[in-house]
């Protein structure tokens, strides 16, 4: 069975999509960056280094230095998938991340979306 394309996007082409996302909604770049490091582990130099790179979702989720236990307790449903039902390692950590920028993008305080209470 093939790959996903999303395999193999580019993830900073697909950040500035993340980051309107939010900014429509009244969010900031700083909270996308947040959710993203708290998600992977990435320190902000390593995330600008990403962004500058070419690295696909696979690898970037691949190498990623310290993902967070605590992403076990997101749940819900993007693009009509439940992401705790995803299979796949990673695809689910690709819907992961989608379910934390919708949660921005509604405005949900950042406090909570990082599952800290």
């Amino acid at each position: 069975m093939p790959k996903h394309r999303i395999y193999t996007t580019s993830f900073a082409s697909v950040y500035p999509l993340y980051v309107a996302k939010a900014e429509r909604k009244g969010r900031s770049r700083a909270e996308v960056d947040t959710v993203i490091r708290w998600l992977t582990g990435y320190s902000d130099a390593e995330l600008t280094a990403l962004l500058a790179g070419n690295t696909d979702f696979e690898t970037f989720f691949a190498e990623a230095p310290a993902p967070n236990p605590a992403r076990a307790l997101i749940t819900g449903v993007v693009c009509g998938v439940r992401v705790e039902q995803v299979a796949e390692p990673t695809m689910r950590e690709i819907r992961y991340l989608d379910k934390l920028i919708d949660e921005l993008a509604r405005g949900r305080p950042l406090e909570k979306i990082l599952r800290k209470s």
